[in-house]
């Protein structure tokens, strides 16, 4: 017989719930579902930190990647 169960990984409960579960790896096979797709107009993180980085560079008049400390 098998158990099919959806548990909510956003709560404390929930994740407990799957840390034990992840103990039994003889009976019990987790299966998590495909990460969600990114939503329309969003950046990835490499384009946002470039994006905060040119503003910054617009803000002050340099880029701060490039300051040494002297």
């Amino acid at each position: 017989m098998h158990v099919t169960a959806t548990i909510d990984i956003s709560t404390p409960t929930g994740r407990q719930l799957v840390r034990e579960l992840e103990k039994h790896k003889r009976v019990v096979k987790l299966t998590y579902p495909e990460a969600e797709a990114i939503p329309e107009g969003a950046v990835s993180l490499e384009e946002g930190i470039e994006e905060f980085w040119n503003h910054v560079e617009d803000r002050f008049g340099f880029d701060l990647r490039k300051y040494e400390e002297v």
